[in-house]
């Protein structure tokens, strides 16, 4: 490559600002950072929804690079998350490099001056010879297919678009919607509300959350000791790593383990057994997310709460009418129902020299170890298809994602090579075993999740530990990669 490369880097979250102190820490300087929000962090800007925590310990949830020991629990919440964030940014001295309030709506790739050529919602052009994607696979939210949902009269809003400006107070709520956020947000608002009803589809494996705030000594202990921060990170990486992805590894004994402790935690929390059975999953689990929680269950059971699993029919102007013709009236409707994750739905108009990503991935996202798709040369993706885990951190997988770019493009420095694009055949080679060893796993169990498209095809989760994601991308192939 003839001097200094530039580079595009779309989103300001946990993979694109990891990407940007990487590349300053290896010596390049052309760097731009692009994001619609007024701030970094990504989700953990968008998502403010009451109770939005994080659900891996927090000593394993941030940069390796950047270990900290004030965190305030053990499972800290979206704000502090987001500040860290923030942190990491001016500490490394990479918030020049920020383009914030600007979203990228379109990326062509010029074959003549080869280059990307960005263009922005505010009519800019921005050129460089890499682009990378730190976009996520949690990017838009998803709004259920339920007849009627405009028609509704009062406010309604997803729960990862927040609305502060809507009282709750005394109001008649209903939560469409039972998982991941869903047991984060019900707690919160449940003593709020006049009347809150939650409207679950599938209940899901819920296994206890046990956070707690770290108390002052520990707070000094792993400030002062970067030791002590060390061994605790390791620790629960590699219990993670072990005994909990022995579930989605199909091992009978540990899946049991944690189908126990799920039982035993609803058993303890939920003495009706009418409503236990209401929640007791009736799938495979590791199919669907399995999700942290302590209060969940306690604020199902207030008397200003209701769990209905009566089918949705439809939504009126006055509220929500399921199967039964029954009309449950509603002041305000939050939808509790996830991403568009399936297909990846980024907002980004992605072109390479034969078409459009979205064409390219028309049945369904794939790429070369998660980072790389052919057809689309000097593009990167951070977080990926098929790098989804349900089991521990994904900065893991992000941290070896950057580090295996950063090789990849030391070595085409190395041959003076402009222009790398996956090689076809590497990458069909890649995604046919890929796609095997998926069909073993839980998520290709008859229970439907976001892990997959409506064909059944699993774009999301890798198959195997993080271990083993680390040993795919430790050296980079040549022979995978047309390097001109």
């Amino acid at each position: 490559m003839g001097g200094q490369p530039s580079f595009a880097i779309i989103g300001a979250g946990f993979s694109g600002v990891g990407m940007a102190v990487r590349l300053k820490q290896a010596g390049f300087t052309a760097v731009t950072v692009f994001d619609k929000a007024p701030k970094v962090g990504g989700t953990w800007y968008w998502n403010t929804y009451p109770g939005c925590a994080c659900d891996v310990p927090v000593h394993l949830y941030s940069y390796s690079f950047a270990p900290r020991g004030e965190w305030s629990h053990v499972y800290p919440a979206s704000p502090e998350i987001q500040a860290y964030i923030e942190q990491v940014v001016d500490d490394f001295g990479v918030r020049p490099w920020l383009r914030l309030n600007t979203e990228v709506t379109q990326a062509r790739w010029d074959a003549g001056a080869k280059l990307w050529r960005l263009q922005t919602a505010d009519g800019g052009v921005h050129e460089a010879q890499f682009l990378i994607a730190g976009l996520g696979q949690l990017d838009i939210p998803k709004y259920p297919d339920i007849p009627g949902r405009e028609a509704f009269a009062g406010p309604a809003f997803h729960s990862a678009r927040w609305d502060w400006d809507v009282p709750l107070d005394g109001k008649r709520v209903a939560v469409i919607g039972a998982a991941a956020s869903a047991v984060q947000l019900i707690p919160e608002i449940a003593p709020q509300v006049g009347h809150l009803d939650v409207y679950q589809r599938t209940p899901n494996y819920i296994v206890p959350r046990n956070d707690r705030a770290f108390a002052d000594w520990e707070k000094r202990l792993y400030s002062a000791n970067p030791l002590a921060l060390e061994m605790s990170r390791q620790s629960i990486y590699w219990r993670s790593d072990t005994l909990f992805w022995g579930v989605f590894k199909g091992s009978a004994w540990r899946a049991k383990l944690f189908e126990d402790a799920a039982r035993k935690h609803l058993e303890a929390q939920v003495a009706d057994p009418e409503l236990r059975a209401k929640l007791t999953p009736d799938y495979k689990i590791g199919c669907k997310r399995i999700l942290i929680a302590d209060t969940y269950y306690p604020a199902l059971q207030r008397p200003n709460v209701e769990l209905i699993t009566d089918p949705i029919a439809r939504i009126e102007p006055e509220g929500v009418v399921t199967r039964d013709q029954r009309l449950r009236p509603a002041d305000v409707v939050i939808y509790a129902t996830g991403f568009d994750a399936s297909h990846f739905g980024w907002s980004v108009g992605i072109e390479g020299p034969k078409g459009r990503l979205s064409e390219a991935w028309r049945s369904g996202p794939e790429a070369y170890l998660g980072v790389a798709t052919e057809g689309f040369p000097n593009f990167f993706m951070l977080y990926g298809p098929n790098t989804n885990l349900g089991h521990t951190s994904i900065l893991f997988m992000v941290e070896r994602q950057i580090g295996y770019i950063l090789d990849l493009i030391s070595a085409m420095g190395a041959r003076g090579a402009g222009v790398v694009a996956v090689r076809p055949e590497a990458q069909a080679r890649y995604n046919a075993v890929l796609q095997a060893e998926l069909k073993m796993s839980p998520w290709a169990s008859d229970c439907g999740s976001w892990y997959k498209t409506e064909t059944g095809k699993i774009t999301n989760n890798w198959p195997h530990s993080t271990q083993d994601y680390a040993r795919a991308l430790k050296r980079v192939e040549l022979g995978h990669w047309a390097l001109t």
